[in-house]
């Protein structure tokens, strides 16, 4: 199983850039609705923004695991541009189409 992670190829890095945001975003989501609301003197207020710049810097963490303890740098580079994509699609949906 830990084989099938250590592939030097460029679709598999976009592959996993592509899902890890978006498994990390719907468990914060889901961890979320689960606590619910709340009393009020103890309210915390997390905005979709914020879930969604976190999912998109946690990226990282694949992509120095890949980069430099693995050396594989076509993996690599694939998590990296799921990341740039990630993050203008993030900065064109809350900045400019709102």
């Amino acid at each position: 199983m830990l084989k099938f992670f250590k592939k030097d190829l460029f679709g598999f890095g976009v592959v996993i850039g592509l899902v890890i945001p978006a498994v990390i975003f719907f468990l914060l989501y889901f961890v979320n609705s689960l606590i619910g609301n709340p009393p009020v003197p103890f309210e915390i207020y997390i905005k979709n923004n914020t879930y969604q710049l976190v999912c998109i810097v946690l990226n990282v963490l694949p992509f120095r695991y890949y980069m430099i303890n693995l050396k594989l740098d076509k993996t690599g580079r694939g998590i990296l541009i799921s990341t740039f994509a990630y993050a203008v699609v993030y900065v064109i949906f809350n900045y400019f189409l709102k």
